[in-house]
């Protein structure tokens, strides 16, 4: 796992894209701050750039660096979450420009499976975080049911949880309105 945390923040760091396993399904991610990179996600995934995609962070302490202002609601819905959430924050900041929603906002899930927790912490940013596959595809379940397409297309490809069979699927979603309003969007 060493090495491939290794790798991976070498080619985050270069502005490449990685195929990763992270704390739902496998995803592709690049740095949250790079928008060549970011778009290069969109292009890989032949995805309209108006669907907003969400980004992995490791440590709720950060939230302040990239969203405006944290609706108080905020920290206790990530306080008691017991499964991934993801939340959609409005007053997105310091982020890719092409990676922030038309109406300024932001999805961000904190993580706390292993791997993504501590490639976050060597990374120091944000990782865009979206299903591997091609829009409108079904997102795989495993690593071997991700296409060749999406494979040949990323600059690295994590080896760990490759031979991993358990059962997953995507975070709930839930958007946060100023004044503390709750949408849930994906249970």
């Amino acid at each position: 796992m060493h090495d491939d945390i290794k790798k991976a923040v070498e080619v985050l760091k270069n502005g490449g894209i990685i195929l990763y396993p992270t704390d739902t399904i496998w995803g592709i991610g690049c740095d949250a701050t790079d928008e060549k990179a970011v778009k290069r996600i969109y292009d890989i995934k032949k995805r309209e750039d108006s669907k907003s995609m969400l980004v992995l962070m490791e440590n709720p302490a950060l939230l302040d660096r990239y969203v405006d202002e944290v609706p108080e609601v905020a920290w206790d819905l990530v306080e008691i979450s017991t499964t991934p959430l993801t939340v959609i924050y409005p007053g997105a900041k310091n982020l890719a420009a092409n990676l922030i929603a038309d109406d300024g906002s932001i999805g961000i899930r904190f993580t706390k499976e292993d791997f993504t927790r501590q490639l976050l912490q060597r990374f120091r940013r944000p990782i865009v975080s979206t299903s591997a596959n091609i829009s409108g595809e079904k997102s795989p379940d495993f690593f071997d049911a991700i296409s060749e397409e999406i494979k040949d297309a990323v600059d690295y490809v994590v080896e760990f949880r490759q031979e991993d069979r358990s059962s997953s699927k995507p975070s709930s979603i839930i958007k946060l309105r100023p004044g503390g309003q709750i949408d849930i969007l994906r249970k």
